[in-house]
Parts: C-alpha cells; sequence; structure tokens
C-alpha cells in the first residue's frame, strides 16, 4: 500500500537532450520532450454464455461469485474505476477512476458482458476514454480489440476481415469514434493479418519485442541507405514507435477502404515516399511487463516506478516512451490491491518526476516513426513456436505429462464444419439477401441492438425482396449460424492443456448450435460426421477418451430446446402463482388462489433468459399435497424470432416430485379436452391416476426438477427447503433457549463446549440476525429501526461472548444495502442528518462486532462525490462567512450538521481530518 508520507521529492536523474529552461517552455502533452509512460491493459474474458441462453450460468469454481466474469470483476474491474489513494493511516484521500490513465482495450463480449451487469463500471469505462481524449489531444485510451478474440493468422481470410470489422463497429457503437489502434487476440500477427488490418484503417498495433525480425531508420533523401539491425532475440528498442511497410497490399485498394472505414475521410497515412502502405508497430517492454505480472513491482508505487525508470535509455533523445503491456486482469485479480499502486502512480508519482502518462494514439501524433521494422513469419506473444499453441502440440500451455495431441484433430474438425457451414450459408443465404457476405460483416449492429425495430430496419436494408415472417426466420438463423462458427474459434479453446476443460467444452457448444441452426434452415446434417472427427482429439482425461465423448457427456447435455423452456415456465409457474393475483399484481396468498379457477394471462409476459413467454391460457387446482396446472403458451426466441406454441400439464406432487408434460398447441378444442381430462383425473385425488392420465394424452416423455435450467433449479430447491428450514429454526432457538444457561458455564470455565449445544447456539443468533436484518431493510418508522438496531448490538454482543462462528453472507450484502440506502437519502433527500449518520455509523460497528467483513466501498465512493461536490463546498462558504447562499440545487447544511457528515467521513475510513479541524 502507498501513502502520502511516503511520496518522495521531486526528480529526475535522467537527462535529455534539452537545457531545463528549454524544457519547461515546452508542453509535453503539445510537444515531443520528456518521458512519456504507457501502461497498457488487455482486459478480456472469453464468452461464457450458455448459446441457447445468451446467459453464463453458474460456475461453482468462482465460489462465492456467480460466475468468473463476476469473480474478476470485483477484483479487478470494478476496483480499477474506483482506485482508492490512500494515507498513512489508510483512509481514502481520493478515488480514481485508473482507465483515465490506462491504454487499454476491453473484449467485445466482456463489454456486453459488463454492461448487463455494472452499467455504473460501464459508464466509468466509456467515460475514461471520453476524459482522456479532451486530456490528450483527441487521443483517447481506448483500443478495440478483434472481436471474440481468434487467432487471426490461422483465420481464413473471410473471417480475418469480419473479425476485425466487428471489432471496429462494436468499439465505435460503445466510445462514440473510429478506433486508431487494435488489440490483436495473443498478439498473434503474420503479414496478410496486417494487410488486413491497414485495409480496414487500423493506424497502429501493440507487439512482444519477440515479435520483431529487423528494424533500421527510415531511409530518406538525405540518407537513403540505412542498415538493417536484426534484433530477432527480443532486443528492440521499446522506447520508439516503428513503421512496417506493407509491399502485399495495392496502395488504390487501401485508400477506398480506409476512407470507407473513417466516414469518408481518405486515410493520411499515404505520404511516404513511395506510396507504400504501412501501419505503426508499439513494441512494449518485455522484462518490466513479466516483472508485472510475475515479481514485485506492482507491490507499491515506489517498487513500481523504480523498475520503469530503469527502462529510461541515456541517449539523450528528445523523448522516449516507457511502455508496458500485460493482460488487463493482473491489476486486481492476479496482484490484489494494485489499482491502488497504479491510481498513487498515476496522479502522483509519474508527475512529481516530470512524467507524462500518454497512450499510443497520442505518442504517435507528438513523435511519429523514424524508424522501420520487419516481423518474423507468423508469431504470437504466448506460445515461442509462432501460432502453434492454438494447432498443435508444441508443449505451450502445458500441465505436467499431460499432452496436448488434441489441438490439431480440433481445429481440423472445427475448420471442416466451418467450410461445410460457409456452403450451407452461401446457398441459403443468396435468396435472401443482396450480399450475404456484407450481411454478415454488418450483423455486429444486430448484435448490439436486438430490438425489434432495429433487427427490422437492419433486414429491411440488407433483404432481396420483402422477407416473409419464415424467412425472417431463416435470415436471422443463418447469421446466427455464422456467428457461433466464428465464436467456436475463441481462442482459450486451445490455450490450456485439456481438451474437456471449460474453455474447450465451450467452443465445442458454439458449435453445436452451428450445426443445429445449419439443420433447422437446409435440413443438412452434419453432426455425425463433425463427432467422428472430434474423435481423433485424444484427451487426456480416462472418463473421456476423446473429443468425441466430451461433445457427447458436455455438450449435448447442455442444449436447450422450447419443451425445455416451456417445462421451466410451467414448474415456476406453480411458485409465482403464490405471490402474484389473478389481477397480475404481486399479494399474499388468497382464498381464490384456493379454489379451482381459471385465469386468463394471469402473470405478467416474463423473459425466461432469451425467450419470451406470452401466456395464453393458465389454469390451476389444489387437492390435498396435490397441485395442478395446464396451460398454453407461446415461446419466442429473441434471438432468432423462431416461434411454438405449446401446452403443458404440471403435477407437484409434493417436496421435490413434479411431473410435467409439454406438446404442441393443436387447437383449442383439443386443448380443453385435454385440460378437462386432466382436472377430472385429479378429483380423485390419487397421484397416480393424474400421472396415467397425463401419460396417455402427452406420451411417454416427461420433465421433472432435474431438467430445469441449473438456475431455477437451483432457487425452486431453495424454496422448497425454505420450510424445512424454518422449522429446523425455531427447533434449535428452542434448544438455545432451553440449554442456554449450561452453555454459558461451559464457556465461564472454558470447558470443550458440546457440538451440538454450540451449533444451536449459532443458528439461533445466525436466524435472529437474519430476521432483523430483514426487518430493517423494509420501509419501517424510526423507533422501529432504532429497536432493530439495538437488537442486533445485543445479539452481536450475545455471539460474541459465546465464541458463535456466525455465517451470514445475506446479512452482510443487506447491511452494505442498507447502509448505501441510507447515505443516498441523506446526501439528495430530506433526512435527518444527525439521525441516519448515526445509523450508518452504528450498522457499521454491528457488522464489525458480528465479523462480518463489511464491504464500505459503495459507500466510500458515494460519499467521496458528495464530500467534494457538496460538502467541502458548503464548508467554505460556512468558512467564508456566506451562509445565506445555496449552490444549485444542493441542500444547505449548517455547521453542527457538517460536523455529523464529516465524522461519518471518519467512520468510512475517508481523510476528512483536516475539515473537521478547520470547523472546529
Amino acid at each position: 500500500m502507498t501513502s502520502a508520507a511516503d511520496l518522495p521529492a521531486a526528480e529526475s536523474n535522467f537527462p535529455l537532450d534539452l537545457d531545463a529552461k528549454h524544457q519547461v517552455s515546452l508542453n509535453p502533452l503539445q510537444t515531443a520532450t520528456g518521458v512519456y509512460v504507457t501502461v497498457h491493459g488487455h482486459f478480456y474474458q472469453p464468452p461464457r454464455e450458455n448459446p441457447y441462453l445468451d446467459a453464463i450460468e453458474r460456475q461453482p469454481s468462482a465460489a462465492p461469485a456467480h460466475d468468473w466474469n463476476e469473480r474478476i470483476h470485483h477484483e479487478c474491474y470494478r476496483p480499477n474505476a474506483f482506485a482508492r489513494v490512500l494515507n498513512d493511516r489508510g483512509e481514502v484521500l481520493g478515488i480514481v477512476n485508473n482507465y483515465e490513465y490506462f491504454s487499454f482495450n476491453f473484449g467485445s463480449t466482456l463489454l456486453s458482458w459488463l454492461e448487463r451487469y455494472d452499467l455504473e463500471v460501464y459508464q466509468r469505462i466509456i467515460e475514461a476514454d471520453r476524459n482522456s481524449c479532451a486530456r490528450l489531444n483527441g487521443h483517447g485510451n481506448a483500443i478495440a480489440q478483434v472481436y471474440n478474440h481468434i487467432i487471426l493468422p490461422l483465420a481464413n481470410e473471410r473471417d480475418k476481415y469480419t473479425q476485425i470489422r466487428w471489432g471496429i463497429e462494436d468499439f465505435r457503437s460503445r466510445f462514440g469514434r473510429d478506433p486508431e489502434g487494435m488489440w490483436l487476440a495473443e498478439t498473434a500477427v503474420d503479414y496478410p493479418t496486417l494487410e488486413a488490418l491497414v485495409a480496414e484503417g487500423i493506424r497502429f498495433i501493440i507487439l512482444a519485442p519477440s515479435q520483431a525480425q529487423r528494424c533500421r531508420t527510415i531511409p530518406t533523401d538525405e540518407q537513403p541507405v540505412t542498415q538493417w539491425h536484426e534484433v530477432g532475440g527480443s532486443q528492440i528498442d521499446p522506447t520508439r514507435p516503428y513503421r512496417c511497410f506493407l509491399e502485399g497490399v495495392r496502395s488504390e485498394e487501401r485508400g477506398v477502404r480506409g476512407s470507407e472505414i473513417n466516414n469518408g475521410h481518405p486515410d493520411s497515412r499515404l505520404p511516404t515516399p513511395d506510396s507504400r502502405p504501412y501501419i505503426d508497430i508499439f513494441f512494449y517492454d518485455g522484462p518490466i511487463s513479466r516483472d508485472m505480472g510475475f515479481s514485485d513491482a506492482l507491490s507499491n508505487s515506489h517498487h513500481f516506478i523504480g523498475r520503469m525508470g530503469l527502462a529510461i535509455r541515456g541517449d539523450r533523445r528528445s523523448a522516449q516512451l516507457i511502455s508496458v503491456a500485460t493482460d488487463g486482469e493482473t491489476f486486481g485479480h492476479h496482484k490484489g490491491g494494485t489499482e491502488k499502486t497504479f491510481a498513487y502512480a498515476f496522479t502522483e508519482e509519474f508527475p512529481r518526476r516530470g512524467w507524462t502518462v500518454t497512450n499510443y494514439a497520442h505518442y504517435l501524433s507528438l513523435d511519429p516513426p523514424t524508424w522501420e521494422v520487419e516481423l518474423k513469419p507468423v508469431t504470437a506473444w504466448s506460445c515461442s513456436h509462432g501460432v502453434d499453441r492454438w494447432q498443435d502440440d508444441c508443449g505451450c500451455g502445458g500441465g505436467g505429462e499431460w499432452h496436448q495431441k488434441w489441438r490439431r484433430p480440433l481445429r481440423n474438425a472445427l475448420d471442416w464444419l466451418r467450410d461445410r457451414l460457409i456452403d450451407v450459408y452461401e446457398t441459403a443465404a443468396k435468396s435472401l439477401f443482396c450480399d450475404p457476405w456484407l450481411v454478415r460483416d454488418e450483423y455486429i449492429q444486430v448484435i448490439r441492438d436486438r430490438s425489434v425495430a432495429n433487427v427490422q430496419r437492419f433486414l429491411s436494408r440488407h433483404q432481396s425482396h420483402p422477407l416473409t415472417d419464415s424467412e425472417r426466420v431463416d435470415a436471422l438463423r443463418l447469421l446466427e449460424m455464422q456467428r457461433h462458427a466464428l465464436l467456436m474459434y475463441t481462442s482459450c479453446g486451445w490455450f490450456f492443456e485439456e481438451i474437456s476443460r471449460p474453455e474447450g467444452t465451450q467452443i465445442l457448444r458454439y458449435a453445436a448450435r452451428a450445426l443445429e441452426l445449419a439443420e433447422d434452415v437446409a435440413g443438412v446434417q452434419l453432426e455425425k460426421e463433425f463427432i467422428n472427427r472430434l474423435s481423433l482429439a485424444p484427451s487426456n482425461v480416462e472418463f473421456f477418451g476423446h473429443g468425441a465423448e466430451v461433445y457427447r457427456q458436455l455438450v449435448l447435455t447442455a442444449q436447450v430446446n422450447f419443451q425445455q423452456i416451456a417445462a421451466q415456465y410451467a414448474i415456476t409457474s406453480l411458485f409465482r402463482k403464490q405471490e402474484i393475483g389473478s389481477n397480475g399484481q404481486r399479494s399474499t396468498v388468497n382464498s381464490q388462489l384456493d379454489r379451482f379457477s381459471t385465469t386468463h394471462c394471469p402473470l405478467p409476459t416474463p423473459h425466461i433468459y432469451c425467450y419470451t413467454v406470452n401466456q395464453l391460457d393458465y389454469q390451476w387446482q389444489r387437492v390435498g399435497t396435490l397441485t395442478l396446472a395446464v396451460g398454453q403458451l407461446e415461446l419466442m426466441s429473441e434471438i432468432t424470432w423462431e416461434k411454438e406454441e405449446l401446452v403443458f400439464a404440471v403435477l407437484h406432487l409434493s417436496g421435490w416430485d413434479f411431473h410435467c408434460c409439454i406438446q404442441p398447441f393443436t387447437g383449442w378444442r383439443s386443448y380443453n379436452q385435454m385440460k378437462e381430462q386432466v382436472f377430472e383425473s385429479l378429483q380423485q385425488a390419487s397421484a397416480a391416476h393424474a400421472i396415467q392420465k397425463m401419460i396417455q394424452i402427452f406420451g411417454d416423455r416427461s420433465f421433472n426438477l432435474q431438467d430445469l435450467i441449473a438456475e431455477e433449479r437451483h432457487r425452486i430447491v431453495q424454496m422448497l427447503s425454505q420450510e424445512s428450514l424454518t422449522r429446523l429454526d425455531l427447533l434449535y432457538t428452542q434448544v438455545y433457549r432451553d440449554n442456554y444457561g449450561v452453555l454459558m458455564a461451559y464457556h465461564r470455565d472454558y470447558l470443550p463446549v458440546p457440538q451440538e449445544l454450540q451449533v444451536a447456539a449459532e443458528i439461533a443468533l445466525g436466524s435472529r440476525c437474519s430476521d432483523l436484518v430483514r426487518s430493517l431493510c423494509e420501509e419501517i418508522g424510526d423507533r422501529d429501526t432504532w429497536e432493530h438496531l439495538a437488537e442486533l448490538e445485543a445479539v452481536a454482543t450475545e455471539a460474541n461472548l459465546l465464541r458463535c462462528q456466525l455465517k451470514l453472507p445475506e446479512v452482510k450484502q443487506s447491511l452494505e444495502q442498507l447502509m448505501l440506502r441510507s447515505l443516498w437519502q441523506l446526501l439528495h433527500g430530506d433526512a435527518a442528518v444527525e439521525e441516519e449518520t448515526q445509523k450508518i455509523e452504528r450498522s457499521i460497528d454491528i457488522g464489525c462486532q458480528l465479523n462480518l467483513g463489511l464491504s464500505l466501498a459503495r459507500v466510500q465512493e458515494v460519499y467521496c462525490r458528495c464530500l467534494h461536490g457538496q460538502i467541502i463546498p458548503q464548508c467554505l462558504q460556512i468558512l467564508d462567512g456566506d451562509v445565506e447562499s445555496r449552490n444549485g440545487d444542493r441542500p444547505m447544511w449548517d455547521l453542527t450538521q457538517l460536523r455529523y457528515l464529516l465524522r461519518l467521513g471518519q467512520k468510512l475510513s475517508v481523510d476528512v481530518g483536516g475539515w473537521l479541524d478547520r470547523i472546529g
């Protein structure tokens, strides 16, 4: 942790080729002078969504988080959006958006997830690019990325261009500008890839020093011949940019494509003596970048600054760049707390040394390349064998004795499938679209916005004739087939040592979805041959044996169809009806729901993942312990617009036992007859008789709790368990009360406490805590609030006295939300300052007493915004004697109220001591 007290005196021990007076007169943001620093973070997570649900399912290995995206988000992405600068007492001096100082790329699929999951952080990332544009002469920190992280040198030409175009369009739609640079997956590059980048208007890329072969100063009229220097052993100087000339791209072709991508503005990189096209390249400093990931270079800002300073070259050039790059997840996920190191370095350490924090595009505008470079033929930053890590058993990424002989057969199988899907696409799409491959390149516009209006506009723009409803479905199926054919090449599938890992399984799921869509549209059956080819990919896991078995065990079992979605709706409806009345509004269970009743669309139209459910009819009845529901649904995929009308009957016997049957809707007459027969069978109050009738009508195929999508299954299991858990809570509470004196005697005499009594105490006190916090979170009066807080304090005291280890994750989360809500009301409402600050302070104390490990992060962020935007300005008003002034809509607090607010800051570990001293 870095503190202000450790701040060294400003100094610069690295002389440059400018006298001090001249240096002071130059603005390093306008003129290349001095030392520049660029820290690039490659922020990326592989797409993890179930192809049928468009959502990430729970990943137990990421516990306690729901999935790895969520876990890494809370360890890395969010901390860097709200990075703390601390004083020597560990108090917050300020909160820094590190993305305003990083050079960064975010994978498009990761940004899509962030936009859904944490809009605040997503907006901080977009805002950071906008602010860096304002600071750095219009050059933002963000650069684009190849869309879903495929290895471009291994892609066919069409996929190469689509990946680049999707990455550019996704970037433009988010950041509101064209990207100047692009991050290549694994920095994998060859010259055809460079040609594609140049053709699409990309100005620069970032590579590892090991990817350069030789370099020289660019010949000029004054020096027409310069000497090449071999740098193939990572010896290239990373403190300057380089220009890579491309012989293979015709300048006139490049000019047309460049003007298209830049909205009609011709590419400005043409004025070279021989008009050769080129792309500029930055090579990051390899040793420092490795140290950031594998040493203590990021343990505090002094170590980091010291390590960066060693890279400055004393050759007296006017300007030079210290450039480092690594996986962005290093900054908090792999190395916890490093966001603080960067926040302090960016805002305090670098400026004190006179170093300018910049990004590659800005530096390029100040100091264009005077050197050119030639690259090795095919390279990447994480494989010493070119790009064999993604196609061969090269040893990279291996684990002990495990081989990677599966890599080549897996790529061969996917290449075979890709080529078959091209045939399907071209044959089917030419009857629907004017230009099938242009529509694929622009399909990113639909991926970014799947609203009905946007999809209709998109199809209308590309259709070869007015499409019928069924043709629209086929059009979207074809485009989704191609999207999944691209997703199945996500590089992570080959990166590690085993095909059956989640990454390999995920790309096979994309392949399975593409196969299914091809059969739906064209009736082409490719799966059998694909599985045969996968059987040539040997697994290291004896249980699987080869890739075909991985496909059968882990991929086919994850497929979802309309009937499963209908079964999920049917079973969960038995629980929703207990919360929602017949008028569609949430209510308690009432007597009307205990009678035989028929309601049409009693529940709000829900979404189940990426499916819209339109309930056309619903009827249910309860007889003893049996509950039966019958209904008719129209399901529509929000991705492909496919629709199905289905009818269901679901019988809940008791506990975990469900019997659900689904069949297509064939007409109201047959549906009403079915409904009448099934409900008549229930009148005998015999589960066996009802199930027999359902089998007679629907057939043997049925669904139970195990067939539900895991997330919903877990939710229902918890609901079904709640009644039993409530009874157990009451039982343990009674045991605790009856034996309280005995339990105290054990603790008083330091005797080993019987496990049964200790567990009873922990469960009883934990249950009481949960009930009290639940009551606190409800809308209640102030008297109740103080009573509940006092009771919580008493429970905490009792738990500590009895040495109870309470596990209360839901209490922790609820208290954090309660404090956040109270602070928001305090700062933006009419709440009484003294009472609300005391509530928050007491909540913090209770969290400490209960050992909850409360996170004050969100509360600190809200408080710090208010501190600088409202509290301090009003302190200044009062100190200046301007007590009548009101600044906009800000509340006007008096001196006593401001003291309470500042003391709250102290409680939140925010540095406000100076202001408390000033106002007395």
